[in-house]
């Protein structure tokens, strides 16, 4: 694979310095992952950090119980694991969501193209805030509401972030199934199911197989604001 053509397609390598850029790209590698294969799990030592360059990412807790609790769903541009720079063990595991491109840096290459650019660096913070304040709005939707809401809260989140405009409105476009959302909210197939043929009678989505499309977005924001 062309691994340059890789490294300069990602947004947060772009404008890097030569010694930062040399730093990334000597021990770089494309993994081509199918989906449902592992890239690593928690409470387990990971040496490099992954970036996705195509496809997506899933990350996700398992319960003592063994039930998955998915946090995100990461594509194209996102580093997946910059965490793991405190030395520490991975505190998630990682999935390909579909068959997905991931480019592999070692961990002690990339904190050196931090430590020599840092406008570098900056992104690098960036991605991780994002990343919390993610983890803050998931926060919100642990308070008590009725789980319609709480499913028309994440369907409304996943069509800002994987929407694409058709005829009906914005398709989330993800092979999302049931199961995935009741996954990403700690709720059963079942309730889930019931909360979205509750949306569906509102007419605030439609759904066929697998296509989720949400027909408007702001009245979607105004039912699960209520």
């Amino acid at each position: 694979m062309d691994l340059g053509k890789y490294i300069n397609d990602i947004n947060i390598f772009k404008e890097v310095n030569k010694e930062a850029l040399k730093a990334l790209t000597e021990r770089a590698s494309i993994l081509k992952l199918k989906k449902g294969e592992n890239l690593f799990m928690e409470k387990t030592e990971v040496t490099n950090i992954y970036i996705v360059v195509e496809g997506n990412v899933v990350l996700y807790r398992l319960s003592e119980g063994g039930q998955k609790k998915i946090v995100y769903i990461l594509g194209k541009n996102y580093v997946i694991n910059e965490v793991i720079m405190d030395g520490k063990f991975a505190s998630i595991s990682a999935d390909a969501y579909e068959t997905s491109l991931i480019l592999s840096i070692p961990k002690d290459n990339f904190m050196k193209a931090m430590s020599v650019d840092w406008d570098f660096n900056y992104k690098i913070i960036c991605s991780m805030s994002k990343k919390i304040r993610r983890l803050y709005r998931q926060l919100k939707n642990t308070v008590p509401l009725k789980i319609e809401r709480k499913v028309a809260a994440k369907l409304w989140k996943l069509s800002k972030d994987y929407g694409k405009t058709v005829k009906e409105g914005e398709e989330i476009a993800l092979n999302i199934t049931v199961n995935d959302i009741a996954e990403m909210l700690g709720s059963s197939r079942e309730t889930i199911s019931r909360a979205i043929k509750e949306l569906k009678e509102h007419e605030l989505i439609v759904t066929d197989k697998r296509r989720i499309i949400v027909k408007d977005r702001e009245k979607l924001a105004e039912f699960f604001r209520k």
